[in-house]
């Protein structure tokens, strides 16, 4: 199987349990406290690790004591971490509050990913090229990530574009991406809040994607793909105590499924149950199911 490589972050989460996300200057007793892995690019490759799938991991963690412990999180999860630089100084750190409903807060500070350059990715180009596909995000350098988008497109792989944290793109990349997955807010920065969820897929579409999942959070999915098929994938029934990774869990699981050559509305119900675990446990790559328990899962429930 050509393994699936994923660029991006790599951070440790420094989780605060709060009974809500408190307003601007207001301050909260919180319920716990907890250092976890995290990094949306981190939590997308331990996502496929688990499902055990080959995945690669390209990206940089700090020489501090975080450093150390991202690194062994990420192998001791399955991922190759020949790809990932130890930089002089602080990793990425992630705060994040996460509220008793499930809904949190993240700050991000990119430290050592903020380092991760093109000059990089060149040192990686043969790994990048042998990809069945790539993984990317926008918490690492908008030039990085352009330069990953050329890497790819010269190579022919695949990309996967999950346009988290929300940031302006340049109309060149479109053609470079195969599936965009933005969630319903981040999805307003590239079509127009007024349109629906179909129509605001179809509209991506046009620019030259192969696919689009939009993602609603506990409401469920919108598959659309180049070929004019379109689907509403409600959610899981299930009682969510933490979203944080959740997205990151979904990409994960959705590039496996297609790897695997499942038909893409097969593999965002795959993802949906993925993710659906994934809520109902605390931390980010903490809470990434195996594939024994997603198809344990998928055997016991159904969407709404």
């Amino acid at each position: 199987m050509k393994p699936i490589v994923v660029i991006g972050s790599i951070n440790m989460d420094l989780v605060a349990r709060t009974p809500r996300i408190p307003l601007a200057g207001e301050t909260l007793t919180g319920t716990g406290f907890d250092t976890t892995p995290g990094g949306k690019g981190a939590n997308q490759a331990v996502a496929v690790a688990r499902l055990g799938y080959p995945v690669h991991m390209v990206g940089a963690v700090g020489d501090d004591v975080f450093g150390t412990a991202l690194l062994a999180g990420l192998q001791t999860a399955g991922v190759d971490t020949t790809a990932v630089s130890r930089i002089p100084g602080p990793s990425g750190v992630a705060q994040i509050q996460v509220a008793d409903n499930g809904q949190n807060s993240i700050v991000v500070v990119p430290a050592a990913n903020g380092k991760l350059d093109a000059a990089s990715l060149d040192r990686h180009q043969p790994l990048i090229a042998s990809a069945g596909m790539v993984l990317l995000q926008l918490e690492i350098r908008m030039d990085t990530i352009l330069h990953a988008l050329d890497l790819c497109a010269a190579a022919r792989v695949p990309v996967m574009l999950d346009p988290a944290p929300s940031a302006p793109l340049p109309d060149s990349i479109w053609s470079k991406i195969a599936w965009f997955t933005p969630n319903e807010t981040e999805a307003t920065l590239y079509v127009s809040s007024k349109l629906t969820v179909k129509d605001a897929a179809q509209q991506l579409l046009t620019r030259g994607l192969k696919g689009v999942v939009l993602k609603r959070g506990a409401e469920g999915a919108l598959v659309a793909t180049r070929d004019g098929r379109s689907k509403w994938l409600p959610a899981f029934r299930v009682k969510a105590i933490d979203s944080v990774g959740a997205g990151d869990c979904f990409n994960g699981a959705l590039a496996v499924a297609l790897m695997e050559g499942q038909d893409p509305i097969v593999a965002a119900h795959f993802a949906s149950a993925a993710a659906a675990i994934s809520v109902t446990r605390r931390g980010a790559q903490a809470s990434m199911p195996t594939r024994a328990e997603v198809d344990r899962f998928l055997a016991t429930h159904s969407s709404q």
